[in-house]
């Protein structure tokens, strides 16, 4: 036979297992090559992606919940431009992976060169195509669609995590701040208290004691002051080390609006992995049938079949096949633990963020009241009618107010933010 024979005979071979693999996969074959409606719009990659996938449709839509111009943003912006995003590569191996699957139903190519008995050189260009193979090569797409929507909420979380992590140190940095104003304030009244002591003292008029008892309220303070100090500059370089530019000029908090009503991503996780794992199950099914495939050999032997192959049929198949569909119902319930786990995380979480912004109104009105009693005992010692130790008490109440409503302010911004890092709102889902 001659070239243009044996091309022609390979060329018959392939266009008929072509056109078997189009009739018994569905039309699967030709659905690909059908042409766009008139009229229609050529949609990007990205919004090609969102469109096939709820799941990465959900990421993308999601917009943050920090107020822009608000300090928040301006830390959120400075960590994400020094983001070295570590998940954003394993999101692109993830898309070429798919982008391999999704021609896996073409035809294979190859060549075939062996050595006969006769030491003749013998060489073929082979080619094969899947007739029937129990939907194996239809898994291994999904498989590699829900790998890339496994790594999409992977690179959501792990860019939510890291802007959650600067922002709790941003407001451990304000926390000591605040705390060392709070202290080098109550430190300048007791030095006062602490003069006036001193002059009682010399004068004979107080005892001694009173005036050690005062200069151990100031160490405290003094060593209370040290102590947020050195915070503040810890957490702050540390904050600095994450930015791509220093945020030492960044100040005061941010009111988070009202969370809406949004998966968590440790959901839209499991829900992906779900996926992956049926999708795996599926292939691992497949691969325990017989299948049929179509051969076809061009070179010095041209000639083309058609196989049946596949696994191996034993007394344990049924049991394997029993198996595989037992995980496909665990990974379900897995999603289900984790919508359970989410929700009740969220829902302590909100709980928890009501009753803070409640105590902290709370706490507000008590440091009031206590500034009132202070002022009132200010003016019943200058009146002759209290004791400096008196007005000492009175103050250190009022002080401990004051830091008891930092706590629960700081508490409740660390509530919320936690909040919106469980949902992804962080960030855009379009910048990621």
């Amino acid at each position: 036979m001659g070239i243009a024979g044996k091309a022609g005979s390979a060329a018959l071979v392939a266009a008929s297992a072509f056109f078997v693999a189009g009739c018994m996969g569905g039309g699967e074959a030709s659905s690909r090559f059908a042409m766009p409606s008139p009229g229609a719009e050529a949609a990007s990659p990205a919004q090609a992606e969102a469109a096939a996938s709820p799941i990465i449709a959900a990421l993308q839509t999601r917009q943050s919940v920090l107020p822009p111009g608000s300090p928040y943003a301006r830390v959120s912006d400075a960590v994400l431009a020094a983001n070295s995003r570590t998940a954003e590569a394993e999101l692109r191996a993830a898309r070429l992976r798919a982008e391999a699957a999704s021609k896996n139903w073409l035809p294979k190519i190859g060549p075939s060169i062996s050595l006969t008995s006769l030491s003749d050189v013998v060489a073929n260009l082979v080619l094969e195509q899947v007739l029937f193979d129990h939907g194996r090569l239809k898994a291994e797409r999904a498989f590699a669609k829900a790998d890339v929507e496994v790594a999409a909420v992977g690179l959501a979380d792990d860019t939510n995590e890291r802007i959650f992590t600067a922002l709790s140190l941003y407001l451990d940095v304000a926390e000591a701040r605040e705390r060392a104003a709070l202290d080098a304030r109550t430190l300048k009244d007791m030095q006062r208290f602490e003069w006036i002591m001193s002059e009682r003292v010399r004068g004979g008029v107080s005892d001694r004691s009173d005036l050690s008892v005062l200069d151990q309220k100031l160490g405290e303070i003094r060593l209370s002051l040290s102590s947020a100090t050195e915070a503040a500059g810890t957490a702050l370089a540390e904050l600095n080390a994450m930015a791509a530019m220093p945020l030492d000029d960044v100040t005061g908090l941010a009111d988070l609006p009202p969370l809406p009503d949004a998966r968590a991503l440790s959901v839209l996780r499991a829900m992906a992995e779900q996926d992956r794992a049926v999708a795996e199950a599926r292939v691992q099914r497949a691969g325990l049938l017989p299948g049929l495939t179509a051969n076809g050999t061009v070179g010095d032997v041209t000639d083309g079949a058609i196989n049946v192959g596949g696994g191996l049929l034993g007394l344990g198949t049924g049991d394997s096949l029993k198996a595989i569909e037992m995980e496909k119902d665990a990974a379900a319930r897995r999603t289900a633990q984790a919508e359970e786990d989410a929700a009740r995380v969220l829902r302590r979480l909100e709980q928890r963020s009501a009753a803070l912004s409640r105590q902290v109104g709370e706490a507000a009105a008590l440091t009031a009241q206590a500034r009132a009693n202070l002022d009132l005992f200010q003016e019943q010692y200058d009146g002759g009618q209290r004791q400096v130790m008196d007005v000492v008490g009175v103050y250190e109440t009022f002080a401990a107010r004051e830091t008891s409503r930092l706590d629960l302010k700081y508490e409740l911004a660390r509530a919320r933010l936690t909040s919106a890092r469980l949902t992804g709102l962080l960030a855009d889902g379009s910048r990621i």
